[in-house]
């Protein structure tokens, strides 16, 4: 009796897809969760045709994921990759096929604008985020480890395939390389200020323009600096020194630096968030550390207070109020979301999420789940915030 009835609801669900348009249908599906379309673009060619066109694709992927790279500096085997979908509010174990076998203790990962970079000393290769298709570019012209990288044109190509990245077309995305430490001998020449560097995928060549401003000498890779995108500059902000100075992407100039430091700031982040650029950062306070977000005025870089995250949450990511646990707090975000978290294997990662309302200062924080068991130890924890093409993981 119960598989009857089984049967007949799943009948009449299936008749009532029947009666809807492919416009209401295509909105349904809209406002699921990324793995879920994934899903349901493997029910029948009507949705897989949908759910693969390329309008479908740019609604679909403008939540960015959170992801998260532990690399073990002597067993590989044990580097792990993990993303969050805020969506879905759920962590996805990422396979080790993603990812090239050449990242390494001498190489540094990253992300952004929908694809994965892997740079190492003179070698750069990229691919697009969860689809392992890695191409690998002519040398850096400066040799370079722990660099900031982004995509100029947050666009992707829609000739990627499977076995060389992307090919030649016009609107393929630039990507542009800052900063970074060069190692000679096994230590660092801070004498030499490395250019940026800019790569034209038509040409497969990388243009120079002028290196960081000197104020950013002693503190350039992305160890000690965050970086964002907004209005067509490339901000690059000190995490400890609080300097700022923006590249304009046009002109491939550098502008004056300044100090962006709000009041009692310990540790502070640059992110571009929606329609504004948002100054995140650990605060001593009277009542004890908190942790702040701040609007930036870009014409001004003045600064204003909008949202504090709830002191659970913060207790959270640490033991104890003490500034020298705040070391191994970071902070990324891109669009609606702002992600933090602690590097520390003894507190296994942490994160915490803030949800920025639409066309509002408010703020919901949330907790993220654990990360999915086993979690090896890693000496280093890289975390990114990226858009993904659901067009890509669909073909891929």
């Amino acid at each position: 009796m119960e598989d009857s009835i089984s049967l007949k609801e799943t009948d009449s669900s299936h008749n009532f897809f029947n009666f809807l348009s492919s416009d209401l249908i295509e909105l349904i599906l809209s406002h699921l969760p990324i793995r879920s379309i994934i899903r349901c673009s493997a029910v029948c060619k009507l949705w897989h045709s949908i759910t693969t066109a390329p309008p479908f694709s740019a609604t679909a992927t403008r939540t960015p994921w959170f992801f998260l790279y532990g690399q073990n500096n002597i067993f590989m085997k044990n580097n792990q990759a993990f993303a969050f979908d805020p969506d879905s509010n759920e962590w996805i174990k990422l396979p080790a096929s993603l990812f090239p076998v050449t990242i390494s203790p001498e190489s540094s990962f990253s992300g952004s604008g929908g694809f994965f970079f892997n740079a190492a000393v003179n070698n750069f290769s990229f691919a697009p985020i969860l689809k392992p298709s890695w191409r690998e570019t002519t040398p850096l012209k400066f040799s370079r480890l722990n660099p900031l990288v982004g995509v100029i044109d947050h666009g992707i190509p829609s000739n990627l395939n499977r076995n060389n990245g992307f090919q030649s077309n016009l609107n393929s995305p630039k990507i542009i390389v800052v900063g970074g430490v060069r190692f000679i001998g096994g230590l660092v020449d801070i004498e030499d200020r490395l250019a940026v560097e800019i790569y034209n995928p038509n040409l497969d060549s990388w243009d120079l323009s002028p290196p960081l401003p000197a104020d950013f000498r002693s503190c350039n890779s992305s160890q000690s600096l965050s970086s964002a995108q907004f209005g067509g500059k490339f901000y690059v902000f000190g995490i400890y020194s609080c300097f700022v100075s923006s590249f304009d992407l046009n002109n491939r100039v550098w502008s004056e630096v300044q100090t962006l430091r709000p009041p009692g700031v310990i540790i502070s982040f640059l992110l571009s968030c929606r329609d504004r650029l948002v100054l995140a950062g650990l605060c001593n306070a009277p009542l004890g550390p908190s942790f702040n977000l701040w609007r930036i005025d870009e014409s001004t870089m003045e600064f204003s207070e909008f949202a504090i995250m709830p002191r659970d949450l913060l207790d959270c990511l640490f033991d104890r109020d003490e500034d020298d646990n705040f070391a191994s707090l970071k902070c990324v975000g891109f669009g609606d979301f702002i992600f933090v978290f602690n590097e520390e294997h003894r507190r296994n990662y942490p994160a915490c999420v803030c949800e920025i309302g639409s066309g509002s200062d408010k703020c919901s924080w949330r907790r993220a789940p654990d990360l999915p068991e086993p979690v090896n130890r890693f000496h280093k924890v890289i975390g990114f915030c990226s858009t993904i093409s659901l067009q890509q993981i669909l073909s891929a």
